[in-house]
């Protein structure tokens, strides 16, 4: 058996697919549907059980015995980085994610958690590394802080833990999101809609569109934590991102490629946004390298060719 929390989310539900992919079917997805359009994520997937994730954190809090588990996938969180609520995300972020380590541990069962490139601000170095993280925004701080709580105690490890910095991920089951989906997501919606991609001007010291993510395809992120699935003896943080930055340009012109039709148009950068913006992200793969995961990751002109020809099927 296989726990999912998050699983009808974004990365959770793809997660999911990729275990269904591999025949694996025995697995306890844990969501909150009060968003109830989330299901749809859920509809063409093979699960055994699903658990609101209030009643599965009470399971947790009473030493539940859920049978035997070869890991739990921990997606679960509140990913708005736009939300300034700290004690309403320090309890959903930080303070779930170790009552279910600690679960973990004392039952020796591996546990992969999601973390967040969103911890290192606004770099511009991009390693696993105390001194290069400064989060900034509550969000972040919520990922950073358990990142913290785990390096204190990998010395004394009963079980695998590993925490994945996400990169911006982009791909199929996104599309409850609403305003924190992907540019490409956006892109393609307004392409359809309006016939141009609308970007920020530019910031930062870079030109109009110029700012740079290091863009990873869903399915690459999938492949990464199925990585450490095969390997329980590789515990650790690591970023799971492609290693290379690519323009929301780069981004648009895919988009635009794929439709064959469309222009870009700049948009002023919001005031809002100028303090808590990362302008460029590039993870650095040396650890993640160096604990042997092989994954090739996807261009941005590869994955989004993918992503839209799984939204909208592919063209003839």
């Amino acid at each position: 058996m296989i726990i999912v929390t998050g699983a009808a989310g974004f990365i959770g539900s793809n997660l999911v697919e990729g275990l269904n992919r591999r025949g694996l079917r025995d697995v306890i997805a844990v969501d909150n549907l009060t968003d109830g359009t989330k299901f749809r994520n859920l509809a063409d997937l093979h699960i055994a059980d699903y658990l609101d994730m209030d009643d599965f954190l009470r399971h947790v809090e009473a030493n539940h015995d859920f049978g035997k588990v070869r890991a739990v996938f921990h997606q679960g969180a509140c990913s708005t980085t736009t939300e300034w609520d700290g004690r309403f995300m320090l309890r959903v972020n930080f303070e779930y994610t170790k009552k279910l380590f600690h679960y973990c541990q004392a039952r020796r069962i591996p546990l992969i958690y999601a973390s967040s490139a969103s911890v290192y601000g606004a770099g511009p170095n991009y390693a696993e590394d105390p001194e290069r993280e400064q989060p900034l925004n509550v969000y972040g701080y919520s990922k950073f802080l358990f990142d913290q709580y785990l390096r204190a105690r990998l010395p004394y490890l009963k079980s695998q833990v590993v925490g994945l910095r996400y990169f911006n991920v982009y791909g199929p089951r996104e599309q409850h999101k609403g305003h924190m989906a992907s540019v490409a997501f956006h892109f393609d919606r307004q392409i359809r809609d309006s016939g141009e991609c609308r970007l920020f001007e530019g910031s930062s010291g870079y030109a109009d569109g110029e700012q740079r993510r290091d863009f990873i395809y869903v399915g690459d992120a999938v492949r990464v934590n199925l990585w450490f699935l095969d390997h329980p003896e590789r515990s650790g943080i690591f970023n799971c991102g492609t290693g290379r930055s690519q323009s929301f340009n780069d981004v648009a012109r895919a988009v635009i490629a794929w439709h064959g039709r469309g222009r870009i148009r700049y948009i002023p950068f919001p005031d809002n946004l100028k303090d808590s913006y990362q302008s460029f992200t590039q993870a650095d793969l040396k650890q993640l390298r160096a604990a042997g995961c092989d994954v090739d990751f996807r261009t941005v002109e590869e994955g989004v060719k993918a992503y839209l020809d799984a939204l909208h099927g592919a063209k003839a």
